[in-house]
């Protein structure tokens, strides 16, 4: 159990993660993909086409459009998630505007733009997830839909939503291509999130050791809501001898920051241990 100064700390810490990944990815939205006509799914692409036709300002656009999912969401979702969404969706919104009024931006080559802006992206939203938030839209509908149809998963409502927003940034910047440079841009968003929340090898699964004092809620969280499967070990803490729950997680490198999150969204105090495993194999894995 951590005692108060830890915990402030801890929390300072993971704020000022929240803030740097907010700024990065705000950065690649006003200084690359917006000013180029790249619109790269999400809440923040719808808000970055309803800049192309209305001149609305981008931040203070996708913030509106966040409200009545940020209400879903905390209903449906744990406060520490929520508390953290919000903050992370402020922040950038207030950064893309005023990045934006200080009219320096790239505007050249959209290969360049759609690349350095999905890295940046990237590595923005890979530092939020890391300390349990997200920028809201399709990250709120996708967790809330899969606790009501968990036979499909979050990364295809996600894969879903953001095709919808590309397509239609074809019909609004009138040129398909505008579509294909968002694509680019999306993939390397993807692929920079996977090396900041999980460094840089792919080749291996991970293997989460969650020890709570609350196990059954754990359990409940990642076998209905992360549709993962878990196996429980009985143990006692060393120091006050309490009784505790080991939970033994291996999923696939994408789906270690899910279960993470859902963990800290059930039992703040847990204690995680996240490892990579060489081989997994058996029902439903092959590493």
């Amino acid at each position: 159990m951590m005692n108060k100064t830890d915990r402030v700390w801890h929390i300072a810490e993971d704020y000022g993660l929240i803030f740097l990944g907010a700024s990065v990815y705000a950065l690649s939205v006003a200084f690359f993909t917006a000013p180029n006509e790249i619109a790269p799914g999400g809440v923040t692409g719808i808000a970055t086409m309803m800049n192309r036709l209305f001149s609305f300002p981008i931040g203070v656009t996708a913030l509106l459009l966040n409200i009545p999912l940020f209400i879903w969401g905390a209903v449906e979702s744990g406060r520490r998630f929520i508390l953290r969404t919000v903050t992370a969706t402020a922040l950038v919104s207030v950064m893309i505007d005023l990045l934006s009024l200080t009219g320096f931006f790239y505007h050249g080559d959209r290969m360049i733009a759609s690349v350095f802006g999905g890295i940046l992206s990237g590595a923005g939203l890979g530092l939020i997830f890391l300390r349990g938030g997200s920028t809201g839209g399709t990250d709120i509908i996708a967790r809330n839909l899969n606790r009501r149809l968990p036979f499909i998963s979050v990364g295809t409502i996600v894969l879903v939503s953001d095709a919808v927003v590309v397509a239609l940034s074809a019909f609004v910047y009138g040129s398909i291509e505008n579509a294909l440079y968002a694509v680019i841009a999306i993939f390397a968003s993807s692929k920079l999130i996977d090396a900041v929340v999980f460094g840089l090898s792919r080749d291996n699964g991970k293997l989460l050791i969650i020890i709570t004092a609350s196990p059954e809620e754990v359990v409940s969280v990642l076998t209905g809501r992360v549709n993962r499967g878990v196996t429980v070990i009985s143990a006692q803490g060393g120091y006050r001898h309490t009784p505790r729950g080991v939970i033994l997680c291996a999923v696939r490198p994408h789906d270690a920051y899910r279960v993470r999150a859902a963990v800290l969204d059930t039992d703040e105090s847990a204690f995680m241990i996240t490892t990579t495993a060489t081989a997994i194999s058996g029902l439903g894995f092959s590493f």
